[in-house]
């Protein structure tokens, strides 16, 4: 069976470029997805670039996750069907909200934020996140992960040369007020709503957003007839869209959605895949 939504909606999460889809965006499209990973507001330049800004650059800095939403959100609505929207880390969370506003053909939060409703408390976690929320500092001013932090959160497990690589290549300037949005109504759902086809991907080597945190997230829904599914793989950190094993994720998301999406009787509230690949 093939989905009968052909347009991808890939959303990025915070402290790394759009670019990180690249790769993503060509194997969706050989396997006939019209997919884009439209780049934040203010984030559409090199990692280069947007760190030449660092930490001046006040449209990015003054970016709150209301407006953020809303960009995605108009993008979403422009397509003329629901799109499938994929989203990364902080990208996951927007991907749950489009999908609770029912703009969404179905969504995947890959390695995603939770919501406002699940705290998230695992101390990998905080370690990780803590510092973008930049208490006690300027909201005009963005903030950039250091090394040791992205070695820690994402490149995890890597060769220092592969983390080092990754670190040039993408790593980016954040915004403050996006990331204490977080905290915020702006990043509530409704756990009761019924909603289009939802997957929950996690990896076991995360150290940022743990499987323990995903899980406690997909839990959070309450099993009302909504598809809602679950999917660990195993030794995968939260660099996933660049690791070696991305294709095991993009083919399993894709069997996913070739899955739920055209058959209106797919068993409904049955978790499909809440295993360890």
């Amino acid at each position: 069976m093939k989905a009968n939504s052909k347009n991808v909606l890939l959303i990025t999460g915070a402290f790394v470029s759009h670019t990180c889809w690249d790769e993503w965006i060509k194997y969706f499209g050989e396997k006939g997805y019209n997919a884009l990973a439209p780049p934040w507001p203010f984030k559409d330049g090199t990692a280069k670039e947007l760190r030449d800004r660092q930490p001046y650059d006040i449209g990015l800095a003054m970016l709150t996750l209301q407006q953020l939403i809303d960009y995605y959100a108009g993008i979403a609505k422009s397509f003329p069907e629901k799109p499938i929207i994929i989203g990364h880390s902080l990208g996951g969370m927007i991907a749950q909200i489009l999908v609770n506003r029912d703009l969404a053909a179905a969504g995947i939060a890959v390695h995603s934020v939770p919501p406002l409703g699940v705290i998230p408390y695992e101390f990998t976690f905080l370690k990780s996140g803590w510092k973008v929320l930049g208490f006690f500092s300027s909201v005009k001013k963005t903030y950039l992960m250091s090394f040791p932090k992205f070695q820690y959160a994402f490149v995890n497990g890597l060769p220092l040369s592969v983390q080092k690589e990754a670190y040039e290549k993408y790593v980016i300037p954040e915004s403050k007020t996006v990331a204490r949005g977080g905290l915020t109504a702006d990043a509530a759902v409704d756990f009761k709503k019924n909603h289009a086809p939802l997957l929950f991907v996690a990896g076991s080597k995360d150290q940022f957003l743990s499987p323990h945190l995903i899980t406690r997230n997909f839990n959070k829904y309450r099993r009302n007839g909504s598809v809602i599914d679950y999917k660990e793989f195993k030794g995968t950190n939260h660099n996933v869209l660049l690791l070696d094993s991305w294709k095991e994720n993009a083919d399993y998301i894709l069997c996913w959605i070739d899955a739920v999406l055209p058959d209106p009787k797919y068993t409904v509230g049955k978790v499909l895949s809440n295993t360890i690949y």
